[in-house]
């Protein structure tokens, strides 16, 4: 088995790639959930969450251009705090928080696919994995092709959304709707927060980037920039259409909302939906897959998983694995319940990034593309505040 992965990513697929993986993980089957915590207010518990991954996602861009490595984060922790077994826990918790994520929104699809097809859900589940992880283990340019149609796809899909509710009846009315209670924009953001995970797998494949040191930072902000404008305008869309009892207990928002505002029937939209769930999916099981390849590299307890295929060039065991930790993921629990879990093991990394690049800025301040100090600082106390009303929702 050959070592190396091959540089075949440009910054077009890159932007998909992570503009695929944020839109995928959770606003189809996310804008319900987050309308019963926040209200009228969850656009502003989506700007909120916003707000705590910005500095972070700027964080990461720098990180990405100091160490372009697979197992980003990992790296970033060891070399900027100098602790190598903290490193691993944050490479395997990386790893685990993208099979869990995946594992949500595979469910999550899965419902919309059931729901227009009367198909047996476990077996749903199975089929989709294992055609998902059959993609990942052909070929990364193959991956990433695919998951820039199906970005394509669900575009499409969120803008018709946003049509749909723009050009409603309102329900609600802004100029008067309740003041904000912000126990509850905070509970919804913690969910929110969710949808915006991704941006941090754009660092995970560096090792297959062309000239990463551009590229990494350009597709990190872009995809953050871009997935910001179309969260806000969703939720906005959302509750100005459907009232927020509904929309609350839905499992397809989306759908709900075209069906209030224009009539008849969404099954299109829930097909859309399904092609976002699966783009979500393959991109978490790819980016899932570098971070064990690339702490292979490092640690001889995990270099079994540094490995290559000499034709595919892609790491076949650890995707194979991280497969099947998302299908057992998505059988097992709840979309809520996946992304809390998730939610709190990502912003304990965001955490500990965001500490090592200050420590990083100490040692060598110079790097090809650099942020003020305040960021990784205004990162470190967002992502710690998050993560205590994450812990206080879970537990």
């Amino acid at each position: 088995m050959a070592e190396a992965l091959k540089r075949r990513i440009g910054l077009g697929l890159l932007t998909a790639y992570g503009v695929g993986v944020m839109v995928g993980a959770g606003i189809y089957v996310l804008v319900g959930a987050v309308a019963a915590d926040a209200g009228v207010w969850a656009p502003l518990a989506f700007l909120v969450a916003g707000i705590v991954a910005a500095p972070t996602a700027l964080s990461y861009a720098e990180f990405s251009t100091r160490l372009p490595e697979a197992a980003g984060e990992a790296v970033f922790v060891e070399k900027g705090l100098g602790v190598g077994a903290l490193g691993i826990v944050v490479g395997l918790a990386i790893v685990a928080a993208g099979i869990v994520s995946a594992g949500a929104v595979l469910r999550g699809g899965t419902g919309y696919l059931t729901s227009i097809t009367g198909l047996p859900f476990e077996a749903t589940v199975a089929v989709m994995g294992l055609a998902l992880v059959a993609v990942a283990v052909i070929g990364v340019l193959e991956s990433l092709a695919l998951a820039a149609v199906f970005t394509a796809v669900e575009l499409f899909g969120l803008g018709l959304v946003i049509f749909a509710g723009a050009t409603a009846e309102p329900v609600v009315s802004f100029s008067a709707a309740p003041p904000v209670v912000w126990s509850g924009v905070a509970a919804g953001a913690v969910l929110a927060f969710f949808a915006f995970i991704g941006f941090e797998d754009i660092v995970n494949m560096a090792e297959e980037v062309r000239d990463p040191h551009r590229t990494l930072p350009r597709a990190i902000l872009l995809s953050l920039l871009i997935t910001s404008l179309l969260y806000a305008l969703v939720s906005f869309a959302a509750v100005r259409a459907v009232p927020l009892e509904r929309l609350a207990v839905s499992e397809q928002p989306l759908a709900l909302v075209w069906q209030e505002a224009r009539g008849g029937s969404a099954a299109f939209l829930s097909v859309i939906a399904v092609a976002a769930a699966l783009n979500g999916v393959l991109a978490q099981i790819v980016m899932a897959a570098r971070v064990l390849f690339g702490m292979g590299k490092r640690h001889g307890a995990l270099a079994m998983f540094h490995r290559a295929h000499p034709r595919l060039a892609t790491p076949v065991l650890a995707t194979l694995l991280v497969g099947a930790g998302v299908i057992a993921g998505a059988l097992a629990l709840p979309v809520a319940d996946l992304a809390e879990v998730t939610s709190a093991i990502l912003l304990s990394v965001f955490v500990l990034v965001n500490a090592a690049l200050i420590a990083m800025k100490f040692k060598s301040p110079e790097a090809p593309f650099r942020v003020p100090m305040a960021v990784p600082v205004f990162g470190l106390v967002a992502a710690l505040a998050a993560f205590g009303v994450t812990i206080g929702g879970v537990v």
